[in-house]
């Protein structure tokens, strides 16, 4: 249940940033809720490869290549989704930031308090 209320609210977020940020496009609930699905999927499957053939260049950059890497997925996840794009590297990277974010105080908030350790 909660992986699906974790779509639900990457899905909004994509569509409140539509709303605020120029050259970030989504068409509706559909293509957003289709988008997070699309985003998990290439974060789960293309990111680690990505990110294992980048590696020096983060290091070099101390972390801050993930940035980009993390405005390429949603960029190919914008090729991939019908009704979402993204215009430009600023506005991906802008919005990769947001939606890591989001993600990030969403997995602090549901966490499950019985699996930390004491």
């Amino acid at each position: 249940m909660r992986t699906l209320l974790h779509f639900v609210v990457i899905a909004a977020t994509f569509l409140v940033l539509s709303r605020f940020l120029p050259g970030l496009h989504v068409t509706g609930w559909v293509p957003a809720l289709l988008a997070a699905v699309i985003l998990a999927i290439v974060n789960a499957v293309v990111r680690p490869i990505l990110f294992l053939i980048t590696l020096p260049l983060t290091i070099l950059t101390l972390g801050l290549f993930l940035l980009l890497l993390n405005a390429l997925m949603l960029m190919f996840t914008a090729w991939i989704v019908p009704g979402l794009s993204v215009n430009g590297w600023g506005t991906a990277i802008f919005a990769a930031l947001i939606l890591s974010i989001v993600g990030m105080m969403w997995k602090s908030l549901t966490r499950d308090e019985s699996l930390r350790l004491a």
